[in-house]
């Protein structure tokens, strides 16, 4: 079944909103890291387990979501990971240590996981592949507001309200948007999987077939790494901007904001930046260029607005490169696009929750600058293998 163009875009309306509050409670922690690491009397690079266990998490969730999704429908399975979220974040505003932050931080991540793959594996179920860019673009504008959200949010509540009160406000937005889930979809029926057999043993053998295909092993792969050097990086750089250039908490977290805002202007014209730059490889080559200079910008300017220049380029470049790898994500096993798209996002947060543990040994060293340029450095390489890869579909 597909919707017409109204009920799609009010069924996205409501998605976005989940995949919205999704974002936010990933990014949420990250201006968070000199508070916390002060609160709890340890160094930011070990406050950063909150971002890194909440990644791992998120990931390994994502071999069971798939097949739950395709079994029991994307949607009434999404609703229910937004109202786990609601509590599990009620719950964190509530720990009284480090170690139970880290614990509930890893049942956030685990429970936020089967809402925005699922919601694009219901897009590439519902949208064709002509217009899949451009609808996946703008749910990624409701994911993108929710990280900038959870950017500010995070340093604003960590240095005027208490850090405890970001949790109690997301787990309101968690609440208000499973309420909306319930009410929309109540009355939509349940899927029934495009997968022969109804064990989760088939399930799960579909996966190691879906595992067999070269070109769904390529796109992986490559995912893999960017989440490692984009989402590795990404987790400090308010931290960097905290200590280059002696920058509150709320500020950094605004600056950071401006990483998202480039997201927006791509996500509000990829039809025409698709037509603009000449197709995907285009918008591959352009967000490489624009990631790796973003990131040394970063690392190196020594003038705010140059950084925050940084941020804005890096933003566009990143999410203009990524969204092209969402499309290949979506039709690379179209017959099981739930499991496929899923098998991604645990890819993409297996890099990140690696990215942020590598990165974080450079932090308390001081050497935060040299980890943000090589990053940049990989970002370059791995795009012209990217360029190949989406020439070759």
């Amino acid at each position: 079944m597909t919707f017409t163009a109204q009920a799609e875009r009010n069924s996205l309306r409501v998605m976005g909103l989940a995949g919205f509050a999704s974002m936010a409670s990933m990014r949420l922690c990250d201006p968070m890291l000199v508070v916390l690491g002060q609160e709890f009397q340890v160094t930011t690079g070990d406050a950063s387990r909150v971002v890194s266990v909440f990644a791992v998490c998120y990931g390994v969730l994502q071999l069971f979501y798939g097949p739950l999704g395709d079994r029991f429908g994307k949607l009434r399975v999404i609703s229910l990971a937004v109202l786990a979220c609601a509590v599990f974040s009620a719950i964190t505003s509530m720990a009284s240590d480090l170690s139970l932050l880290v614990v509930m931080r890893g049942f956030m991540g685990a429970a936020a996981a089967g809402i925005i793959p699922l919601s694009m594996a219901w897009i590439g179920d519902q949208v064709a592949y002509d217009r899949r860019q451009e609808t996946l673009a703008r749910f990624m504008g409701y994911t993108v507001s929710g990280m900038m959200a959870g950017l500010w949010f995070g340093g604003f509540a960590a240095e005027h309200l208490g850090w405890r009160s970001a949790f109690a406000m997301l787990s309101a937005v968690f609440s208000v948007a499973a309420f909306m889930l319930w009410r929309k979809f109540r009355n939509a029926p349940a899927q029934a999987s495009a997968v022969g057999g109804t064990s989760f043993k088939a399930y799960f053998a579909n996966t190691f077939q879906i595992l067999r295909m070269k070109r769904v092993r390529q796109v992986l792969a490559v995912t893999s790494i960017e989440g490692a050097l984009v989402f590795g990086a990404m987790a400090f750089i308010p931290t960097h901007l905290h200590e280059q250039y002696d920058m509150s908490l709320v500020f950094a977290g605004s600056v950071m904001m401006l990483y998202g805002v480039g997201g927006l202007v791509y996500s509000q014209l990829a039809r025409r930046w698709m037509g603009w730059l000449g197709g995907e490889r285009g918008l591959v080559r352009t967000g490489t260029a624009c990631i790796a200079l973003g990131m040394l910008t970063v690392a190196w300017a020594n003038q705010p607005v140059l950084g925050m220049l940084g941020c804005f380029v890096t933003g566009f470049g990143f999410y203009m490169l990524h969204n092209t790898l969402q499309v290949q994500a979506t039709q690379m096993a179209p017959a099981s696009r739930g499991t496929a798209v899923t098998l991604f996002a645990c890819l993409l947060f297996f890099g990140q929750s690696t990215g942020v543990l590598l990165v974080a040994q450079s932090v308390d060293r001081g050497w935060l600058p040299y980890a943000l340029m090589l990053a940049a450095l990989g970002v370059a390489v791995l795009g012209g293998v990217i360029y190949r890869l989406v020439g070759r579909h």
